[in-house]
């Protein structure tokens, strides 16, 4: 066999295998259509961070359905993290210019100008590292979770499954954590400062009352009555 013919072959097979991943995801962004995720690629991911450190470890969640979840902490995080989420079709082009340029700037990904619907693909399926590679797939699941589910459901599993702490992911799970109540419960103020905290929130987790996170809260609380959510 000649080398070409060898050459041919593999990538043959790497596309085929790359096509077969890609089936896979997409069988599970149909099953989540109707059914709740039990976990999420990145909880897998800090789960088995924490266990590194304590073997006994476990996270804090717990599923809600959207309408068990207040409209305050939808509406702030809306107005924080996508405010075309209802717009769009899974990207905002001027949010994705702007992070690009930042990122030609400073010469590395510190800016990725996210929706919604690529936060929770990036959740469901990919690990915490950014890079471009990434990003394309990330764009891919973006795409099928925008073609197969409605907004509402596209934001109630981002509710459930985002990060909101050190091992503390989804509304309920961070409303017993910081607030003591449930996420039906949350109040205004209360539901801006945890939309603030979703960009960093192992950091905020420890630092609950820095100056920057306050700031970006009170922000986000005088946006949250133009927000328009499913």
């Amino acid at each position: 066999m000649s080398l070409f013919r060898l050459f041919g072959r593999i990538l043959l097979a790497l596309i085929l295998l790359f096509l077969l991943y890609q089936l896979w995801i997409f069988a599970h962004v149909l099953w989540w259509r109707d059914h709740n995720p039990a976990d999420t690629a990145f909880m897998d991911e800090q789960l088995s961070a924490l266990q590194d450190k304590n073997p006994d470890a476990e996270l804090k969640h717990q599923w809600v359905p959207y309408e068990k979840i207040s409209p305050q902490l939808k509406r702030a995080l809306v107005a924080s993290e996508d405010a075309k989420f209802l717009e769009h079709e899974g990207f905002d082009w001027e949010g994705i210019q702007a992070a690009w340029e930042k990122n030609q700037k400073k010469g590395r990904i510190s800016a990725g100008g996210s929706t919604i619907s690529q936060q929770l693909a990036k959740n469901l399926f990919l690990s915490g590292k950014r890079s471009y590679l990434r990003k394309m797939e990330e764009a891919a699941i973006t795409l099928m979770l925008e073609a197969v589910m409605s907004k509402r459901r596209i934001f109630e599993i981002y509710l459930n499954v985002i990060e909101w702490g050190n091992g503390v992911f989804g509304a309920e799970a961070a409303a017993r954590h910081y607030y003591k109540t449930g996420a039906a419960g949350l109040g205004a103020s209360q539901s801006a400062k945890l939309a603030a905290m979703v960009p960093n929130p192992r950091f905020y987790d420890k630092n609950r009352n820095a100056r920057g996170l306050l700031r970006k809260a009170a922000i986000i609380e005088r946006r949250m009555p133009y927000a328009d959510i499913p």
